[in-house]
Protein backbone atom coordinates (compact mmCIF):
# COMPACT_ATOMS: atom_id res chain seq x y z
CA UNK A 1 0.00 0.00 0.00
CA UNK A 2 0.87 3.48 -0.64
CA UNK A 3 2.05 6.24 1.94
CA UNK A 4 -0.22 8.38 0.49
CA UNK A 5 -3.23 7.83 -1.28
CA UNK A 6 -2.40 10.06 -4.18
CA UNK A 7 1.30 11.87 -4.13
CA UNK A 8 1.05 14.47 -6.96
CA UNK A 9 4.07 15.51 -8.86
CA UNK A 10 3.86 19.20 -10.79
CA UNK A 11 6.52 19.57 -13.76
CA UNK A 12 8.33 22.92 -12.59
CA UNK A 13 11.28 22.30 -14.89
CA UNK A 14 12.30 25.92 -16.76
CA UNK A 15 14.39 24.95 -19.66
CA UNK A 16 17.06 26.96 -20.30
CA UNK A 17 16.95 26.07 -24.58
CA UNK A 18 14.29 27.86 -25.24
CA UNK A 19 11.84 24.68 -25.90
CA UNK A 20 8.61 24.57 -23.91
CA UNK A 21 8.54 24.59 -20.05
CA UNK A 22 6.09 23.89 -17.46
CA UNK A 23 7.60 26.62 -15.84
CA UNK A 24 6.90 28.93 -18.54
CA UNK A 25 3.24 28.12 -17.75
CA UNK A 26 2.92 28.95 -14.34
CA UNK A 27 3.47 25.22 -12.54
CA UNK A 28 5.06 26.73 -9.61
CA UNK A 29 1.95 28.88 -8.57
CA UNK A 30 -0.39 25.54 -10.22
CA UNK A 31 1.17 23.27 -7.88
CA UNK A 32 1.43 26.12 -4.56
CA UNK A 33 -2.35 26.65 -5.18
CA UNK A 34 -3.49 22.93 -5.08
CA UNK A 35 -1.02 21.94 -2.11
CA UNK A 36 -3.05 25.41 -0.38
CA UNK A 37 -6.54 23.86 -1.53
CA UNK A 38 -5.41 20.50 -0.45
CA UNK A 39 -4.66 21.24 3.16
CA UNK A 40 -7.67 23.69 3.50
CA UNK A 41 -10.08 21.03 2.37
CA UNK A 42 -8.26 18.61 4.97
CA UNK A 43 -6.86 16.29 2.58
CA UNK A 44 -3.28 16.83 2.68
CA UNK A 45 -0.93 14.86 4.71
CA UNK A 46 0.12 11.16 5.40
CA UNK A 47 -2.09 8.41 4.22
CA UNK A 48 -4.60 11.13 1.91
CA UNK A 49 -2.40 13.42 -0.51
CA UNK A 50 0.98 15.05 -0.57
CA UNK A 51 1.79 17.74 -3.55
CA UNK A 52 5.16 17.89 -4.66
CA UNK A 53 7.31 19.81 -6.95
CA UNK A 54 9.11 17.80 -9.62
CA UNK A 55 12.41 18.14 -12.05
CA UNK A 56 11.47 17.83 -15.40
CA UNK A 57 9.39 14.94 -16.51
CA UNK A 58 10.09 14.93 -19.91
CA UNK A 59 6.83 15.96 -21.09
CA UNK A 60 6.90 19.64 -20.74
CA UNK A 61 5.53 20.04 -24.66
CA UNK A 62 2.30 18.65 -23.50
CA UNK A 63 2.51 21.04 -20.45
CA UNK A 64 2.03 21.98 -17.83
CA UNK A 65 2.07 18.56 -16.63
CA UNK A 66 1.22 17.02 -13.44
CA UNK A 67 1.40 13.11 -12.41
CA UNK A 68 -0.56 11.40 -10.02
CA UNK A 69 1.12 8.16 -8.11
CA UNK A 70 0.05 5.15 -7.14
CA UNK A 71 -2.28 5.89 -10.15
CA UNK A 72 0.31 6.47 -12.78
CA UNK A 73 -2.43 9.31 -14.13
CA UNK A 74 -0.98 11.83 -16.12
CA UNK A 75 -2.99 15.57 -16.46
CA UNK A 76 -2.41 18.93 -18.36
CA UNK A 77 -4.45 22.37 -16.88
CA UNK A 78 -4.67 25.32 -18.25
CA UNK A 79 -5.98 27.70 -15.17
CA UNK A 80 -7.34 27.42 -11.96
CA UNK A 81 -10.72 25.86 -12.69
CA UNK A 82 -8.95 22.48 -14.47
CA UNK A 83 -6.37 22.60 -11.27
CA UNK A 84 -9.94 22.86 -9.29
CA UNK A 85 -11.85 19.90 -11.20
CA UNK A 86 -8.58 17.41 -10.83
CA UNK A 87 -8.42 18.33 -6.78
CA UNK A 88 -12.33 17.74 -6.79
CA UNK A 89 -12.32 14.53 -9.06
CA UNK A 90 -9.14 13.05 -8.57
CA UNK A 91 -7.80 13.86 -4.90
CA UNK A 92 -11.17 13.79 -3.34
CA UNK A 93 -13.11 11.50 -4.91
CA UNK A 94 -10.83 8.79 -7.25
CA UNK A 95 -12.21 9.81 -10.74
CA UNK A 96 -10.27 10.59 -13.52
CA UNK A 97 -10.87 13.81 -14.97
CA UNK A 98 -10.40 12.30 -18.92
CA UNK A 99 -10.75 15.48 -20.58
CA UNK A 100 -7.11 16.58 -18.78
CA UNK A 101 -5.61 13.36 -19.26
CA UNK A 102 -2.33 13.17 -21.94
CA UNK A 103 -1.41 9.48 -22.88
CA UNK A 104 0.95 7.88 -20.27
CA UNK A 105 4.45 7.94 -21.48
CA UNK A 106 5.86 4.38 -23.85
CA UNK A 107 7.42 2.00 -21.78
Amino acid sequence: MSYYQHHAFFCTNQRADGRQSCGDCGAQAARDYVKKRCKELGIHGAGRVRINTAGCLDRCEQGPVIVIYPDETWYTYVDQTDLDEIIEKHLCHGETVERLLIDRPAV
